[in-house]
């Protein structure tokens, strides 16, 4: 089972890196519907919201930068799952405070339309799912195909 650990370090890496790629790339098109995604949450003054909102793209494609280069792996792992703990504190927060609103993961989020019903649950199911590949990453963050395994001369 030892030597099995890097490749599934290795696919959580990569899986990760793709969300974060996905999701700052889906928003870092209109940081101002970003902003507007954030600010829904109620949970920030406005200004705030646009701050957070026009940077958190940003900090997810770096995010999927770095674990797609496999460089620094733990601490983008840590990082990770700190950012992916934050994310399900705000979906619990507007789920128990009736928000009806798109979570804004892989989207531009904000308010839902007329009709329309919030699928918190899975959005919380999911994020539950990335954080587990960032405690993989915690846990064992040596993985093949990276650049940590070059700087550590391992093969």
């Amino acid at each position: 089972m030892e030597r099995t650990w890097p490749w599934i370090s290795t696919a959580a890496r990569l899986g990760l890196a793709a969300v974060w790629l996905v999701a700052g790339g889906l928003k870092v098109g209109d940081l101002a519907a970003s902003a507007r995604a954030v600010h829904a949450y109620q949970l920030m003054p406005y200004d705030i919201s646009k701050i957070v909102g026009a940077a958190q793209p940003f900090l997810e494609i770096a995010l999927g930068l770095l674990l797609l280069a496999g460089l620094a792996v733990r601490l983008t792992a840590g990082i990770s799952a700190v950012l992916l703990v934050i994310f399900i504190a705000g979906i619990v927060s507007a789920w128990a405070r009736g928000l009806q609103i798109d979570c804004g993961c892989f989207s531009t989020g904000g308010e839902l339309a007329a009709g329309s019903d919030p699928a918190y649950g899975v959005d919380i199911l999911r994020d539950l799912g990335f954080l587990a590949l960032a405690g993989i990453l915690l846990w064992r963050p040596r993985s093949r195909l990276s650049v940590d395994s070059v700087l550590m001369g391992e093969r």
